[in-house]
């Protein structure tokens, strides 16, 4: 098995490598033999898609923070209480910021019409205002966003892109705005990061031709239909979404371009790259994306490889669930415990704990023998996941005893969940043969407190189990 392992890998590593350089080669020659035809129709194109991509992926985070905000059960049920106490919106935006790195976090009532801002409610916004103009085209939009370049309310120098979402009720009814704010600054250093790492000329521009967004070291005009000899080439450029042109200016210098509609924006991308000392180029970096692409490539097969062993000897001594009962094992137990304690400083809830143990197993496996013993283990663990919710966590502790994690739960509640699945299973009888055995369960039940590890309250509950053993079985006992 090992020695098939690396026979695999060796034969992977070597069609990689031969693939890698057959289509770096091969793309090298063609672009040698053409070399105006790739860079209008494929290298062009392929690093305004690469950047377009990349602003997308920087766009979606953002976008899926504001979709939270607004989806949040805090947020909606704060504004619908009344607002009461602004501090805890507040302090909720100023999370959101910190938390994200964005540089500002809102909410604005539709109710109160005030600014909630992470350092206070900064305004109560009119539609007598243009300011905010912003405000009552959300509210009338029927996208659930929109992205809006605009001055910042908290700071009037400062241009910043906002995701500007809708806030609604349970019942689906506009209650307010939400969303984050990115700087302006950030895109432009993500051109300049473009620029010097496709070495292209990179901008933005609007639906009128003005230059919006630029690197450093730009020159050009401010207006496309500025630009020398450019008037045809700005017009096709403004009524198309996506189009690539070859320009000659008076000199003769050829050029090309490709540009892009961001719809996110409604500005275009335009990606520009000029053919001077362009075959040169073309041969260092086919040799530096030689060297480093197969440096980059043999440490990611390295990584890959001693991470997929990894992986592998820890999936072959573990499983995550118990095979004759179905339920979880104490690792993937342990994990759900571990993940809802750490989750409950910032959300807190009510979490508790049944001990589960089946009275008089021994007498059955001594009895009816241990396929008995299986089949009664069997049956209780399917009675029980009949009788609880899909967010709580059934384990099989070992031998006989079960232990279940009831999330969002009192003790109260745990109690009288704890009773139900008592009834349910005495009521299940296990037929063995022509047999059938009528199964009772000893349980205990606590309620998590906060900080403690997982040992001491299992120990909480394992004492009220053998307080309901000590008092007769076949009972639940809440722990003191």
């Amino acid at each position: 098995m090992l020695k098939r392992k690396y026979l695999f890998v060796t034969a992977l590593i070597i069609l990689m490598v031969a693939g890698f350089t057959a289509t770096s080669l091969t793309s090298y020659f063609v672009a040698r033999e053409s070399l105006s035809s790739s860079i209008s129709n494929q290298m062009l194109p392929l690093t305004s898609d690469n950047i377009y991509s990349e602003i997308q992926r920087d766009l979606l985070r953002p976008i899926l923070i504001s979709s939270v905000m607004a989806s949040d059960t805090f947020v909606r049920d704060w504004a619908i209480s009344g607002e009461e106490d602004a501090e805890r919106i507040i302090a909720y935006l100023n999370e959101i910021q910190r938390q994200y790195d964005t540089i500002t976090a809102f909410y604005v009532s539709d109710e109160t019409r005030q600014y909630y801002h992470p350092s206070g409610i900064l305004r109560q916004v009119s539609s007598d205002d243009p300011q905010d103009a912003w405000y009552f085209r959300v509210r009338d939009m029927r996208d659930d966003y929109e992205i809006n370049i605009d001055t910042d309310t908290a700071d009037t120098s400062r241009v910043s892109i906002f995701i500007n979402y809708k806030v609604q009720d349970y019942d689906g009814r506009y209650i307010g705005a939400t969303g984050v704010g990115l700087s302006v600054q950030a895109v432009t250093q993500l051109i300049d990061t473009y620029q010097e790492r496709y070495n292209r000329t990179i901008y933005f521009v609007d639906r009128q031709g003005n230059v919006t967004l630029t690197g450093r070291g730009y020159q050009g005009p401010n207006r496309l239909q500025e630009r020398e000899n450019f008037s045809l080439h700005a017009t096709q450029i403004l009524s198309s979404p996506s189009i690539s042109l070859e320009i000659t200016d008076n000199a003769g210098n050829h050029s090309y371009l490709n540009s892009r509609l961001v719809p996110e924006f409604n500005w275009y991308l335009i990606v520009e790259q000029s053919n001077a000392a362009s075959e040169q180029r073309l041969d260092n970096t086919l040799i530096n994306n030689l060297a480093l692409s197969g440096a980059i490539m043999i440490l990611v097969l390295l990584a890959a490889h001693f991470t997929l062993r990894s992986y592998q000897r820890r999936l072959e001594q573990m499983a995550t669930t118990d095979q004759l009962t179905g339920a979880a094992n104490r690792h993937l137990f342990e994990s759900i415990f571990e993940h809802i304690s750490k989750s409950l400083p910032r959300y807190a809830r009510p979490v508790s704990l049944i001990t589960i143990d089946i009275d008089h197993f021994k007498l059955v496996n001594d009895t009816h023998g241990h396929n008995a013993g299986d089949m009664v283990l069997q049956a209780v663990a399917t009675v029980i996941k009949e009788n609880i919710r899909d967010s709580d966590s059934l384990c099989r502790w070992g031998g006989e005893e079960f232990v279940l994690l009831l999330d969002r739960c009192t003790s109260d509640e745990a109690l009288i969940l704890a009773g139900k699945i008592g009834n349910a299973v005495k009521n299940h009888n296990v037929a063995i043969g022509r047999q059938t055995i009528q199964v009772t369960l000893s349980m205990g039940v606590t309620q998590y407190h906060s900080g403690e590890p997982l040992e001491r309250m299992i120990a909480r509950a394992d004492a009220a189990l053998y307080e309901a053993k000590e008092s007769g079985r076949d009972r639940v006992v809440l722990a003191n």
